[in-house]
């Protein structure tokens, strides 16, 4: 199973002190809680990948949910709520799809075009 999902806080923290820092930076970047989440997941020890606004996990469907449920509840303490995008692709009995997507597509698109020697 592979799945992308992005998850962020939204309202004030209901404990400041515990959150580390304000929901959103002057910027409104939620950069600090996105980390927490990212944490999670580099220690699952799951494939991964985080992009600017996905990070995507790559295992079995109970270590994956478990690392997304994890990296969630790693966000709580950054705002009165959490708001969680989830896509899966699941394809039973396939394994590195996370990079074997990517590698596919990179092949289809080099076959279209010329050779430069």
């Amino acid at each position: 199973m592979l799945i992308a999902f992005s998850v962020a806080p939204s309202g004030a923290p209901s404990d400041p002190e515990r959150a580390g820092a304000a929901i959103e930076s002057a910027d409104g970047s939620v950069h600090d809680a996105v980390a927490a989440a990212v944490a999670v997941v580099r220690a699952s020890g799951l494939p991964h990948r985080t992009t600017s606004m996905f990070t995507e996990v790559e295992g079995e469907w109970d270590e994956v949910f478990a690392v997304v449920k994890s990296a969630t509840e790693a966000v709580l303490p950054f705002g009165s709520r959490v708001s969680l995008v989830l896509k899966a692709d699941i394809r039973p009995g396939r394994t590195g799809e996370i990079d074997g997507k990517i590698e596919r597509l990179e092949r289809a698109l080099g076959a279209g075009e010329p050779d430069a020697s």
